[in-house]
């Protein structure tokens, strides 16, 4: 396992390590609240929408795509009450939604698994298809400052690791495990965002 890790690394497309290297800037700008996080996810998304591709994870590739769309949107949004002085605030969700929220995203994954095993479409299905559309339903949280979308995204990108590792990218399980990170970084800091929110309301 390991050889195969230090051989993986060392054939490692410089695209890759770029588009990794821009996924790090998104989460810090995004963690601050800056519309700038938006430009790097965009070209980050792009150059992996062209990998997963060529790589046999179409899930992936569709799930990149699909963000670089959110990454027009959430620009457009956060720059319009930025410019309005009157940044979108960060709420949060009830128990309620966020079970509405797991249930849609689980009964989803299980049709798109289904739909990948039958047409044997990804190297690994279920996992593809839960990573792809928790992800597509989480960056619309994130997009619209929901609290809970860092939770979700550390749970997602920590399966994103594994799923990873399993077909060769290494560089991007590196990128995933720092997410990992941030986006509990990411969290704590909007927990004070939202906190002072409340006060000064």
């Amino acid at each position: 396992m390991l050889d195969t890790v230090i051989n993986g690394l060392s054939s490692l497309s410089g695209w890759e390590v770029f588009a990794a290297l821009l996924g790090v800037g998104y989460i810090i700008f995004a963690a601050r609240e800056s519309q700038w996080c938006w430009p790097m996810a965009f070209v980050s998304t792009l150059i992996y929408t062209l990998l997963f591709w060529e790589g046999q994870l179409p899930m992936q590739a569709l799930l990149n795509f699909y963000y670089m769309g959110m990454a027009i949107y959430g620009f457009v949004l956060w720059r319009g009450h930025k410019q309005a002085e009157n940044n979108l605030p960060i709420h949060s969700w009830s128990l309620q939604f966020n079970l509405a929220f797991l249930t849609i995203g689980s009964v989803l994954t299980l049709v798109v698994g289904y739909y990948l095993v039958q047409y044997n479409a990804s190297q690994q299905p279920y996992l593809d298809a839960g990573i792809t559309v928790f992800s597509v339903l989480n960056t619309w949280l994130m997009a619209r400052k929901v609290l809970q979308n860092w939770l979700y995204w550390v749970v997602i990108d920590a399966a994103a690791i594994v799923l990873y590792l399993d077909t060769g990218f290494y560089a991007t399980a590196a990128l995933f495990t720092l997410y990992t990170v941030l986006a509990t970084a990411g969290f704590l800091n909007w927990i004070r965002l939202y906190r002072q929110q409340v006060t000064f309301n």
